[in-house]
């Protein structure tokens, strides 16, 4: 009997040290075999990722996806997501890592990891210039349009408590949305706004107020070391050498800030 019990034991420690070890797989390793990285891109982001007049992803995201399967060795395979299912697409194993503007955040890294920030993102309030809008105590009373599960809806969710919030599921609605007149207050980046005045120039669009910057990282999921370390080292090698700032200032127009390329030092 205690010789059943112990061999009862010693096959329940085996089988559950077959799933941790199973769980803890080498992602990298796994990449690398398979001689492809799927990375989730959100699609539909001025500036980030979006398609060219040839219907061809582009973008500094989708460039800098290009870059980092490129010094991998192995071709990618761009998943497109909606915002909103970014860390969801990541959590259900349908992309090995996700490059689509993600800020990163305490709530976030509970879940997920991130490497260091490769890139930042603004994020404003616009609207008409014949609106005073010059902080969240004016949007009390008033629609405001916003990308769902973004850091935007966070920060407009709690500092606006008085206005009413419009969601949508991806950034290419929203911009339609102002456009065509549904909204006339967003909480986005400049790099919509910019789509925004482009596409309608009489609407006379503006910032109003800027809400934060955040830095933006390449998300991966956790328990996942080598995968995290390439990354890391990768992202490091590419501020110093100035490969991620040209991306950045190709599409933005400017430099990444200072604080991104000191943390390659």
């Amino acid at each position: 009997m205690k010789l059943k019990t112990f061999l009862t034991q010693a096959c329940a420690a085996a089988l559950l040290g077959a799933l941790a070890h199973a769980a803890l797989a080498d992602q990298l390793d796994d990449i690398k075999k398979a001689g492809k990285i799927r990375v989730a891109i959100a699609m539909g982001t001025p500036l980030y990722s979006y398609a060219d007049a040839n219907l061809q992803p582009v973008g500094s995201d989708v460039e800098t996806a290009k870059l980092l399967a490129q010094d991998l060795g192995v071709k990618l395979d761009i998943v497109s997501v909606t915002n909103a299912a970014r860390i969801p697409t990541l959590q259900s194993n349908r992309a090995d890592i996700v490059v689509a503007d993600l800020a990163i955040s305490p709530e976030r890294e509970k879940v997920i990891d991130f490497s260091m920030p490769y890139a930042v993102i603004s994020i404003i309030v616009g609207g008409p210039k014949s609106m005073v809008i010059k902080g969240y105590d004016d949007l009390n009373g008033k629609r405001i349009g916003l990308t769902r599960a973004t850091v935007n809806d966070t920060l407009t969710t709690q500092h606006a408590k008085g206005a009413q919030i419009v969601r949508y599921e991806d950034d290419a609605t929203l911009i339609t949305s102002m456009v065509t007149g549904q909204i006339d207050i967003f909480s986005s980046t400049p790099s919509n706004l910019g789509e925004m005045q482009k596409r309608a120039p009489d609407k006379n669009l503006e910032l109003k107020f800027a809400q934060t910057e955040f830095n933006l990282g390449i998300a991966l999921n956790k328990n996942q070391p080598a995968l995290k370390d390439w990354i890391n080292n990768w992202v490091k090698t590419n501020l110093k050498n100035g490969k991620l700032n040209a991306i950045y200032k190709k599409y933005h127009g400017r430099d990444l800030p200072e604080s991104v390329i000191k943390g390659a030092a």
